[in-house]
């Protein structure tokens, strides 16, 4: 369940950081919600993995 929410929320993030390219933010707010996405899809993954 928890890791469907974070795939959605590195989609809102990846989508975020698209937008910002568009309306020409600075470079460290883009690279910012890139590295936030990555880290909700890795957190996402390490939730679907069994426990050992």
């Amino acid at each position: 369940m928890w890791s469907i929410v974070l795939m959605g929320l590195a989609g809102l993030l990846v989508g975020g950081a698209l937008s910002f390219r568009q309306q020409a933010r600075p470079l460290w707010t883009q690279v910012s919600f890139f590295v936030l996405a990555g880290m909700a899809l890795l957190a996402a993954y390490l939730l679907t993995l069994p426990a050992a």
